[in-house]
């Protein structure tokens, strides 16, 4: 019985080594995603701000005090309409004074040059004759410019935005006195990011929709777009409105703008990012191929904002690449495909 115990304790120990010395194969599940492809018009976009094609605040030119503003805010005015005037008192008999000058010399001048013509004076008093005259019409041409300058005129077509002085106030020159925007088609401004920036080659077209008018797209052109980024790394860019017919979006209405991208010319496909990793210095992805893994290099073309990548050679639509673990694999490992969420359970969390 004793010998029987030990054959029976050598048995188990057999198959015990027998087990631990059978390889067990896992084989991992994956995620992957099917390979897309691309070639339609590409589009972004963004929130903007409808602007006044010119926002200006008018001040004079000269000092004084304000005798009368003859507009008042909100109203239309047209270019070269007198907006506001100043006290010309003081400039009129400056004028005056200048003028009364400027004849004298004049005169003096116009004698010393006939007769020069004669040869009955020296070069020396034609040169200080006609000085002095270039010298005094210039103070003349001066004092009748700061006259006209008590009148402040409309630089455009357009409508009075605010008053920032009234009548009877003291005013400097330079010192804004009303503020005018324009009354023609108005611009679109908005911050693009970095990376449609480098792609302002590829902008093709671009309009915009405004909530105040339903169902309506207004057609766009570049004016420009800065080329130093803000402090959130963005990049003004602004667009003229076109005149599509009917009334314009008035400044301050707020617009969502659509940049129209130029078509693709070859079929590119589309993966996650996640689908992405380095091998050897290159871009490689893993493609699901007969019930295993086998890496390829891609091409990247585009890093999108929505997480995905534009791959513009490598791979083919329909493909399955992995997009999760990606950097725990081995060539040629055997996978199997995690099964898609149950309808019935939503968001997968079964």
């Amino acid at each position: 019985m004793k010998n029987t115990g030990v054959i029976i304790a050598a048995v188990f120990s057999l198959c015990a080594c027998a087990r631990q010395q059978t390889p067990v194969t896992e084989i991992r599940t994956v995620k992957t995603d099917t390979v897309y492809a691309i070639n339609k018009q590409k589009t972004e976009v963004y929130p903007g701000k409808v602007r006044p094609s010119s926002d200006v605040n008018l001040a004079f030119r000269v000092a004084g005090t304000i005798r009368k503003i003859t507009v008042e805010e909100g109203a239309y005015v047209k270019k070269g309409q007198v907006l506001a005037e100043i006290d010309p008192r003081d400039y009129q008999i400056q004028l005056s004074a200048t003028e009364a000058e400027y004849r004298r010399i004049k005169a003096e001048a116009d004698r010393v040059i006939a007769l020069y013509n004669k040869g009955s004076v020296t070069p020396n008093d034609y040169d200080k004759a006609v000085y002095g005259l270039n010298q005094i019409t210039a103070k003349y041409e001066a004092h009748k410019n700061a006259l006209a300058d008590t009148k402040l005129r409309a630089p455009f077509d357009g409508f009075v935005q605010k008053k920032l002085f009234d009548a009877d106030e003291t005013t400097g020159a330079g010192i804004p006195v009303i503020s005018m925007i324009c009354s023609g088609l108005p611009e679109v401004e908005i911050n693009i990011s970095a990376s449609d920036f480098i792609r302002r080659d590829r902008f093709e077209s671009f309009d915009c929709t405004i909530d105040a008018y339903s169902g309506r797209s207004f057609p766009l052109d570049l004016i420009g777009i800065t080329r130093k980024a803000n402090l959130n790394q963005l990049y003004a860019m602004r667009l003229k409105m076109r005149d599509a017919g009917g009334e314009a979006p008035a400044p301050g209405m707020s617009a969502m703008v659509t940049i129209h991208y130029k078509a693709d010319e070859t079929c590119t496909t589309v993966i996650p990012v996640t689908a992405l990793f380095g091998e050897e210095g290159k871009t490689s992805v893993w493609v699901y191929e007969a019930g295993a893994v086998r890496s390829r290099v891609v091409k990247l073309r585009e890093i999108l904002t929505d997480g995905t990548v534009i791959i513009s050679e490598g791979l083919q639509p329909g493909e399955q690449v992995v997009s999760a673990g990606v950097h725990s694999l081995r060539q040629g490992e055997k996978v199997e495909l995690l099964p898609p969420p149950s309808p019935s359970n939503t968001g997968g969390v079964l």
